[in-house]
């Protein structure tokens, strides 16, 4: 009875989470438009609009196909979309079932079969009953876990990138501005944070996940330091070089956009069919752009944690994929080094009481700090972590063994090369010396007087005379 109060008081929580940073970001950027536009910015009016109210409309796209809000007969609902209200109204419904149920009297809807987190080799399989209430509000509670990811990574991420650049271009914060970057940093380490709950939900799909606080706090730390260097490298190569940012940001863009569509089309596989029965075969092909669109701007910003796999049904592979993850945290390090060094090239006069070379190195260490909570929460904190075939505290030693035993036979393969060649040099050597010395014996056998000094031509005629 307490645990099932429990999930539904965690999922209200979550609920209002989500809908506290969608409101609070909404209307801190619609104040924040209206000074831009007292004060004759038109441009930045037009894109902190934009930024504001394209996610609004995404999150009503999802919660209406997504979560088939169109399909039923519930026109009220219908409107609250088409007014932009539609979290507000979810929300509501949310608070009514939680104040409507009563789990002595609820008959269950199903029964759902999860398996513990082995101890001591072994793992037991838990039923248990889901209510018609905790049902809905497991619904509820996934429609705002994907709108707080939208929100995050299409409008957040880039709100945050422009109210940063127009301060350091200004040169100067207002209040307004210093709010809606600190809601939107927050609303991009949420999504980001329900991002790797989602894929962890996913790719153990039959155990029982428990998430503990200081894992929570861990991934906070990690996505926090990493999102914001990210966003601090991409304003300062911006500030300097705006044509440029461009071809960043576009390669990034399509690299991550078509690289599931790349790997769909190698393996072979048929189009999808089984996503939603409702979709047609051009709703499906909306929808899984609209999916890879989403998975690039995650990656834009941040490591995604979730590998998008087309032909699979469930559309996410469950494989954990550790060379990804260091291929993609190498090659991020090399790009923010890249635009850092860059920036600091082409560094105009705003920059006069800056000091570049420490802001660089605070940066870098800034996001090696992510890497290193991130490294933390894998070794001590996931809550899936038996479950690993290997874990990071191992993954780090063999590859420091590989690199070592690399280095050792490189080592040792030199010395042996030259030994070789000093002994079949000294073999040489020897060689022409032993022919020298049968070459003399042979010229003292039958001497040649031709080759020889007059003291010994003297000598041996002697020796002749002598004899005869």
């Amino acid at each position: 009875m307490s645990s099932t109060r429990g999930r539904e008081f965690h999922l209200r929580a979550s609920v209002l989470a989500s809908l506290f940073l969608f409101v609070a970001e909404t209307i801190a950027a619609l104040y924040l438009s209206s000074t831009y536009r007292s004060h004759g910015d038109r441009m930045w009016q037009a894109l902190t609009l934009l930024f504001s109210l394209m996610p609004c409309a995404l999150v009503q796209f999802t919660l209406l196909f997504v979560h088939r809000d169109l399909s039923r007969d519930r026109p009220l609902v219908l409107l609250m979309h088409l007014l932009q209200l539609g979290p507000l109204f979810r929300c509501f419904e949310v608070f009514c079932l939680y104040c409507q149920s009563n789990p002595n009297e609820e008959p269950y809807v199903s029964i759902t079969k999860k398996r513990q987190m082995p101890k001591d080799g072994l793992s037991e399989e838990v039923e248990k009953e889901v209510g018609q209430a905790e049902g809905k509000m497991f619904t509820h509670r996934s429609a705002f876990s994907r709108a707080s990811v939208i929100q995050a990574f299409l409008g957040s991420a880039p709100q945050l990138t422009l109210q940063l650049y127009i301060t350091v271009l200004q040169q100067n914060i207002t209040t307004g501005r210093c709010i809606i970057m600190s809601l939107s940093l927050l609303s991009i380490v949420y999504g980001a944070l329900r991002c790797n709950i989602l894929a962890i939900k996913i790719k153990y799909d039959e155990y029982e996940v428990k998430v503990k606080p200081l894992a929570y706090v861990c991934i906070f730390l990690w996505r926090s330091f990493e999102i914001a260097t990210r966003v601090i490298v991409l304003v300062l190569f911006t500030s300097v070089l705006k044509i440029w940012v461009v071809a960043v940001i576009l390669v990034n863009f399509f690299s991550f956009f078509l690289y599931p569509w790349i790997l769909f089309w190698c393996s072979g596989s048929p189009f999808p069919e089984n996503i939603e029965k409702a979709l047609t075969r051009v709703g499906t092909t909306i929808v899984l752009c609209f999916l890879t669109l989403l998975y690039a701007g995650i990656n834009m910003f941040c490591w995604s944690a979730v590998q998008l796999k087309i032909d699979s049904p469930d559309l996410i592979s469950k494989s954990q994929n550790w060379y990804r993850l260091l291929i993609y945290y190498m090659m991020r390090f090399v790009e923010n080094s890249v635009l850092l060094l860059l920036w600091y090239f082409f560094k105009t006069d705003i920059y006069m009481y800056v000091c570049a070379p420490l802001l660089i190195l605070q940066l870098l260490i800034a996001y090696c700090t992510g890497i290193l909570f991130m490294l933390v929460f894998y070794q001590f904190f996931h809550p899936c972590k038996k479950l690993f075939s290997s874990s990071v505290s191992e993954s780090f030693r063999s590859f420091l063994r590989c690199v070592c035993w690399s280095c050792v036979r490189r080592k040792s393969s030199e010395p042996v090369v030259s030994v070789d060649t000093d002994f079949k040099s000294s073999t040489d050597q020897d060689q022409g010396q032993d022919e020298d010395e049968a070459q003399d014996q042979d010229q003292d056998v039958t001497p040649s007087t031709s080759r020889l000094s007059p003291e010994t031509t003297e000598m041996w005629s002697a020796v002749d005379l002598y004899s005869a």
